[in-house]
């Protein structure tokens, strides 16, 4: 009788398949959304781009070439009787100097008919150094299913298995997110993009392009800007006219989640004041690739002209961006630690990170004020919120509904380990 009952209580966590759709334990806007979602596979090419990687030292010139971008794009579909929303992706090993590929389950139906009747925001993600346009699926699926069109980008030179000197990595990132950027919103692929509304999410090194892409210009005398000969950076710098008018009119906002670079002084506080759109950061404390407070913290502190929020994972590593280690395939150490956290359980980070990145979105993309509450918590630091009295029943019958500050959307017990930092844009974060 006890294992029956035991096995009835599992078994909801054990069906847990897909990274998109997050467990019972998951903060209110991590669920699922309403729409069906549809995947293609489309591969764009930015024309006559610098090659830094074949710079010339006699002439200090690099010659330019085809720059070709494969982008996994994500959509709200309608599916015919008797098609399923899943499918297997496919992905090489994380890591660096790894080899092989391993697969996973998402829940989206390949080549599906995209919905018709609406258009819904752009969301372009772009990953880290390694990564792959499908590491952060867990994100991608769940805000098709919000609403969104989902476009990942495989960064050329970045992609896991296939990864290139540094320098072209630090050149072309926000030049590949503004391309395709540019690209779906002029040419839609038959897909209901609204033009009109954008934003970027970027993880570590697409963290780095996203601050550039959302106006933050780069430190022309900063070590990174040392790595990229030629003076190819230049344009990108803080001050430059070319900078200044890269920024498109339809980028609304930006997600940087432990964006690299701040702590190698990327950009000084001119380049950061040059980001005025609303941003949410994401960070570990104990981030040590990004850094914390030399890095991100930094980074946030000094986007001073940007209405602005930080969530904290506190004793977080870097790792707080991609999907989980695949299961069922046997990883070394080296291969476990390019997926997973030390301290946080990963499926835990994810539903987090798909709650606040849809309150994030449909506050600043959808025009929802409503998302307000659930960005700027009671307590900055979630384990000082109490959960009042006046909300009674067992622990996880209900989420919170900003009550005596208790982290709107999280359930009893369950908003802990956290911290959420928000200034608004004109305010210095040492000023409150």
């Amino acid at each position: 009788m006890q294992l029956t009952l035991f096995a009835l209580l599992v078994a909801p966590l054990l069906a847990q398949t897909y990274y998109s759709v997050p467990g019972v334990d998951a903060p209110e806007l991590a669920a699922f959304g309403t729409y069906t979602v549809g995947v293609r596979t489309v591969e764009l090419v930015n024309p006559a781009q610098v090659d830094i990687l074949q710079f010339d030292a006699k002439t200090k010139t690099a010659p330019s070439t085809d720059r070709r971008l494969k982008v996994e794009i994500w959509y709200p579909a309608t599916l015919a009787p008797g098609e399923k929303d899943e499918t297997v992706y496919e992905s090489p090993m994380a890591g660096r100097g790894t080899k092989g590929t391993f697969q996973f389950p998402g829940k989206a139906k390949r080549d599906a008919t995209p919905r018709t009747g609406a258009k819904f925001p752009l969301v372009i993600v772009s990953h880290g150094y390694p990564g792959s346009r499908t590491f952060l699926s867990y994100l991608t699926e769940n805000l098709a299913s919000k609403g969104y069109v989902v476009a990942a980008i495989d960064h050329t030179d970045s992609v896991f298995g296939e990864i290139r000197a540094f320098s072209s990595t630090l050149l072309n990132r926000s030049a590949d997110q503004l391309f395709v950027l540019d690209s779906l919103s002029k040419q839609t692929q038959g897909l209901p993009i609204d033009a009109t509304q954008a934003a970027i999410i970027g993880y570590s090194m697409g963290g780095y392009g996203a601050l550039a892409s959302g106006g933050a210009g780069y430190n022309p005398k900063s070590p990174v800007a040392g790595m990229i000969p030629g003076g190819y950076l230049e344009p990108w710098t803080a001050g430059n006219e070319k900078f200044t008018a890269r920024r498109p009119a339809n980028l609304k906002a930006i997600i940087a989640i432990a964006p690299w670079g701040a702590q190698m002084n990327s950009w000084d506080n001119q380049g950061l004041e040059g980001l005025t759109l609303p941003s949410l950061f994401i960070v570990g404390d104990q981030d040590d690739i990004s850094g914390y407070e030399k890095g991100v913290k930094r980074a946030f502190e000094g986007a001073r002209n940007s209405n602005r929020c930080m969530l904290v994972y506190q004793n977080a590593r870097h790792n707080v961006g991609g999907n989980p280690a695949p299961a069922g395939v046997a990883l070394d150490f080296a291969g476990r630690e390019s997926f997973e956290e030390p301290v946080w359980r990963k499926d835990r980070i994810l539903a987090i990170n798909q709650h606040f990145a849809t309150a994030f979105l449909d506050r600043y993309l959808k025009g929802d004020q409503t998302r307000d509450a659930y960005l700027h918590p009671g307590q900055k630091r979630a384990a000082d919120a109490v959960w009042p009295a006046s909300q009674t029943g067992p622990a996880g019958a209900k989420y919170s509904t900003g009550e005596g500050g208790y982290w709107k959307g999280f359930q009893r017990r369950w908003a802990l380990g956290l911290e959420m930092h928000c200034y608004e844009a004109g305010t210095a974060a040492t000023a409150q």
